[in-house]
């Protein structure tokens, strides 16, 4: 889509050799490809651009918080506010244009920017001269702003002012053509409504062609004050992590009720010689909870020591854990110590106890009961100082049942248990997480995302994450690696292939005219009981389908089955007792 037309010019005081006219009869307003990307969902309350989030917001409260900002922190820090307020606005609209016209010219991917801003109803923007070489770095334009947002504020809330008023519009045009350029470039409003001039116009060009380019880039960086203030927050946000490290208080990331409840169980434990065994599935971070207990231990000092089982031979595992003696074996050419010798007066971590072979789960007991174990092809004790903090994703009474395991050893480690919630039960804490693994990627691998897009976050907080923590580090760090500098990590970057999540309701679009228009998408309810109906599906089969889904879905817990499906506990105990299903489960 070619916006305007160029006509030639000779080389002027900038050096640039061509000038562009805008007529405005042509299709500068045409943007469809930037109205299509506007949904309304409107049951669940939210509004996309893009893979963004968006908000629609009474004038008025905008004008009363502005004023509320000038008036508590001045007019020069206010300004500064709103201009990293549409700098960062700026920065998102200049990533979605190159995403929605890859092949267009360097012209037409411009004026996304000042069409954005049009569509948004910020501002009409009229472009009176747009000089572009993407290849050199030269950029110049001159621009007219009419009907501008926040002359409209100044004229309603604050009066007229003694310097140009249109701080956050600015701040975007300054944030989208620098991304746009690659280099600094700077707007600035040579005339202003907002303090009486008759237009609002803006001319932008490169920070070094700008004489006082230093002293209004510093609007865009923290405010004195307010960073005087984050300072001392982070001054004292430090003590506060060094003293609990001190205490040994480390818990990973997290502040979900149900993960909470478990780090004050672990705070009760902590500090006694109690064997802990840790229950929940693969990924949950069972080593940063069996970490926080030595921590929070007296034994903090001392080593701790972690180890697989199921990583380990079955014919090696017994001298990798208590140690061989010269000659025990053809190989052992050295006496050796195991784990347990090497954590002595401190910790070892088992993970996946349930793996230890017989003989290896008899040595266990006895280093449980009596402090004390034998190297393979030794005949003599050996004093040990050790806590036992195992691990496992399986049922210990199940292997049990089975014969694999123990039942004295099972109730020696079964001492106090605690159950670590998967991430789909604390979903509260996986934006941290997200924070987390983004600091730690961004480093790792030299770069700078935007992090996830609000679509991104979205579909991460309705997955059901089989994989718990350890997945999302992987899905973040793909993420991390597939997303350029400065650029949103969106759902592809996460997912090779997108996740089964609940399905969103159809969302509504702004056609040019801006008018909503209902879109209709197939697989909705009316083709889901037609399917039914027309294949001659039973009344019984769809109730024994959904109850089977629902046991499913519950891990097989009845109670949490029947919260699903919206009935209580008898009634679905009956119906799968009806049905045969609860006999074979």
């Amino acid at each position: 889509m070619r916006s305007m037309s160029a006509v030639p010019a000779d080389k002027n005081k900038r050096g640039f050799s061509m000038a562009v006219s805008y007529k405005p009869q042509l299709n500068y307003l045409d943007f469809r490809d930037l109205t299509e990307q506007i949904q309304f969902q409107s049951t669940e309350g939210k509004i996309w651009f893009g893979e963004q989030r968006m908000l629609l917001m009474h004038l008025n409260a905008l004008a009363a918080f502005r004023r509320e900002m000038v008036n508590s922190m001045g007019v020069e820090r206010a300004k500064g506010f709103f201009l990293r307020l549409g700098y960062q606005s700026g920065i998102r609209d200049a990533e979605l244009a190159r995403k929605l016209r890859p092949h267009c010219s360097e012209l037409d991917i411009f004026l996304a920017g000042p069409q954005l801003h049009s569509l948004k109803g910020m501002v009409k923007v009229v472009p009176l001269e747009i000089d572009i070489d993407q290849d050199t770095g030269e950029f110049y334009g001159k621009l007219e702003w009419i009907d501008s947002f926040e002359v409209e504020i100044c004229q309603t809330e604050l009066g007229p002012m003694d310097q140009p008023a249109c701080w956050a519009l600015l701040g975007y045009a300054c944030a989208y053509t620098s991304s746009f350029m690659g280099r600094e470039i700077i707007f600035r409003e040579i005339s202003c409504r907002g303090c009486g001039d008759e237009k609002c116009v803006i001319e932008g060009k490169p920070a070094e062609q700008w004489e006082d380019a230093e002293e209004f880039s510093r609007y865009f960086k923290a405010d004195p004050i307010m960073e005087e203030l984050y300072d001392l927050q982070a001054q004292l946000s430090s003590l506060r992590i060094s003293l609990k490290k001190q205490q040994g208080q480390y818990y990973g990331i997290g502040q979900s009720a149900s993960y909470n409840k478990v780090c004050k169980m672990i705070d009760k434990a902590a500090q006694g010689k109690v064997s802990v065994l840790l229950l929940g599935e693969t990924g949950v971070g069972k080593e940063v909870i069996a970490r926080s207990v030595h921590l929070r231990s007296e034994r903090a000092d001392s080593p701790f020591v972690a180890v697989n089982c199921a990583a380990i031979p079955p014919d090696l595992i017994e001298a990798e854990l208590f140690g061989v003696e010269k000659g025990a074996y053809t190989g052992a050419n050295q006496s050796r110590e195991g784990r347990f010798e090497r954590a002595n007066g401190g910790t070892i971590f088992l993970d996946e106890v349930v793996e230890l072979t017989p003989r290896a789960q008899a040595t266990l007991l006895r280093v449980l009961q009596e402090g004390e174990l034998e190297r393979v092809g030794d005949n003599r004790t050996r004093k040990v100082n050790v806590r036992v903090i195992a691990a496992t994703n399986e049922s210990l009474e199940q292997a049990v049942e089975a014969g694999r395991f123990r039942a004295d050893l099972f109730y020696r480690l079964n001492v106090f248990p605690v159950k670590i919630p998967p991430l789909r039960e604390r979903v509260e804490d996986l934006p941290l997480l997200v924070e987390h693994f983004l600091g730690k990627f961004h480093s790792e691998y030299d770069k700078q995302t935007l992090g996830l897009s609000d679509k991104a976050l979205a579909l991460c907080m309705s997955y059901g994450w089989p994989g718990n923590i350890r997945e999302l580090e992987n899905v973040i760090e793909r993420g991390v690696i597939l997303t350029d500098n400065n650029e949103s990590i969106s759902e592809e970057s996460l997912f090779a292939v997108s996740p089964l999540v609940n399905a969103s309701p159809p969302a509504d679009c702004v056609d040019t005219g801006g008018k909503v228009t209902c879109s209709q998408s197939g697989g909705g309810p009316k083709d889901w009981f037609e399917h039914i109906l027309g294949n001659g599906i039973s009344l019984e089969e769809v109730e024994e389908t959904l109850m089977r889904s629902a046991l499913e879905r519950a891990n097989q817990n009845v109670s949490k089955a029947a919260r699903l499906l919206g009935l209580t506990r008898p009634a679905l105990a009956y119906r799968l007792k009806k049905s045969g299903i609860l006999a074979e489960t």
